[in-house]
């Protein structure tokens, strides 16, 4: 008996349409994610990346195909799915805890159980002294940090992340992104990640999507492993170090033409 994927993208193509024209964003894409797997996406500007994880999110329809998380077909945002913006977007006025209980309210689920779980997140993701600390009272780092326990306060299915280090110093982001990732495989989410930065792809999915620049199509993608490092996962800053991290990063740069940019 076949293994039900997690994330079913079948066909999917996005068009938009003003008076003068219409613009093909993404055309025909069709992959499987399996329970538990961590993708990133990578592709030049303009690609549709966050836009593919906006249909993902059930934010947007797809012109053609469909979506399905779980077996069920995506037709509408779902607690199943939890996304995190490329900006933290927290509310200055509410309180660190506040804000992580944001969408347990908007999604009607059980306040109780749902401010344990927050205040669990908040603790282990070391934020246990700044629960009823205001947002601009957190550093860069914190504040995605507490934007995760957020997006994980529902605990979502799928976690969908769209650049969320970006707007980070590099020492800081390099940081965070080590941070993170131990954090999601130790809640054992399927994540996909959408990044323009080839190193952090590859330090940190299992699997790396490209994409072909507008309309974006898939392009290639590549299994991450490392078996210079033994039997386990290494940490992103470990899967840096690796021999192996060098030609897969040649090889995706080679096939993105970033430098024709």
């Amino acid at each position: 008996m076949a293994v039900q994927a997690a994330v079913s993208v079948e066909n999917v193509s996005l068009s938009y349409f003003t008076p003068e024209r219409e613009t093909l964003a993404l055309s025909n894409i069709s992959f499987d994610i399996n329970n538990g797997e961590f993708i990133a996406i990578v592709g030049s500007s303009g690609c549709g990346k966050s836009t593919l994880l906006s249909l993902m999110s059930g934010l947007i329809k797809p012109s053609q195909g469909s979506i399905s998380v779980g077996g069920r077909a995506v037709d509408a945002p779902s607690p199943r799915v939890g996304y995190m913006f490329q900006k933290d977007t927290l509310l200055e006025w509410r309180t660190v805890l506040e804000n992580v209980l944001i969408g347990a309210e908007l999604l009607g689920l059980d306040m109780k159980a749902a401010k344990i779980r927050a205040k669990d997140l908040l603790t282990r993701y070391g934020l246990g002294e700044f629960l009823h600390a205001f947002p601009a009272q957190l550093s860069g780092g914190m504040r995605q940090r507490a934007a995760l326990a957020r997006t994980l306060c529902p605990n979502p299915d799928l976690l969908l992340l769209d650049e969320p280090f970006s707007a980070l110093d590099y020492q800081i982001r390099l940081a965070l992104s080590e941070e993170i990732a131990a954090i999601l495989r130790a809640e054992n989410k399927t994540v996909i990640l959408v990044t323009h930065d080839i190193g952090e792809a590859i330090s940190m999915a299992t699997r790396v999507v490209v994409m072909s620049r507008r309309p974006g199509r898939i392009k290639s993608e590549h299994h991450i492993s490392f078996p210079s490092f033994g039997a386990t996962r290494p940490t992103p800053l470990d899967a840096r170090k690796c021999p192996e991290f060098a030609g897969y990063f040649q090889t995706i740069w080679d096939e993105l033409d970033l430098h024709q940019i």
